[in-house]
């Protein structure tokens, strides 16, 4: 069971993680200070700076801390859902759900041009999350469910227009709630891919 200690230190460092999300996605990557940072989160600069070297620290251990749980979450997706379309669909719910619930996430994630302050990660539609989309879309081919074409393509047609009605949401532009869109975006999305 963790001390009290341990459960502070824990805090103030998610503190400092929830900061810089918010920061980073309203105002940007450069035009956030480490001052904003601490500042805003209310943790102390010493603090601050016990748990990450420099903001480059802050924005890496958010990147992969982003990454680990969509990697998580498409793990748990493929050990319930054993098609191809129940997958994919459960995806999409969950791209919906994350940009509803937590529309700083999916910015970060969608937005911001990681590989302007961490040089040495991949593009973030390279990453494994994106890899493991593609594999469910490759699956779904190699079993008959999913036309036979080039797999980005495919992946393309099933998650493009998600992403685009989820950033459509995060610009303020969709007249109706995000999730009155799933249904839809669904239908259009599988009705392109699968096998006729």
């Amino acid at each position: 069971m963790p001390t009290s200690h341990q459960q502070r230190s824990t805090s103030a460092r998610y503190q400092v993680l929830l900061t810089a999300l918010q920061l980073f996605t309203r105002k940007g990557y450069f035009n956030t200070s480490m001052r904003d940072i601490t500042g805003q989160s209310a943790v102390s600069t010493g603090s601050v700076y016990h748990y990450f070297k420099d903001k480059e620290g802050i924005a890496a251990a958010l990147f992969h801390g982003l990454i680990d749980r969509m990697r998580a979450e498409l793990q748990q997706i493929m050990r319930s859902n054993e098609t191809a379309h129940d997958q994919c669909r459960a995806v999409m719910t969950l791209l919906f759900r994350i940009a509803d619930a937590e529309p700083e996430v999916m910015a970060f994630m969608l937005y911001v041009k990681h590989r302007e302050f961490l040089p040495a990660e991949r593009p973030i539609c390279s990453s494994e999350p994106f890899e493991m989309m593609r594999a469910m879309v490759q699956r779904g081919m190699d079993r008959g469910e999913i036309e036979r074409q080039d797999v980005m393509v495919a992946s393309s047609c099933l998650f493009g227009g998600a992403i685009r009605i989820i950033t459509s949401e995060l610009d303020g532009i969709l007249d109706r709630p995000l999730n009155e869109y799933l249904d839809a975006v669904w239908v259009c999305s599988w009705r392109a891919v699968a096998v006729r």
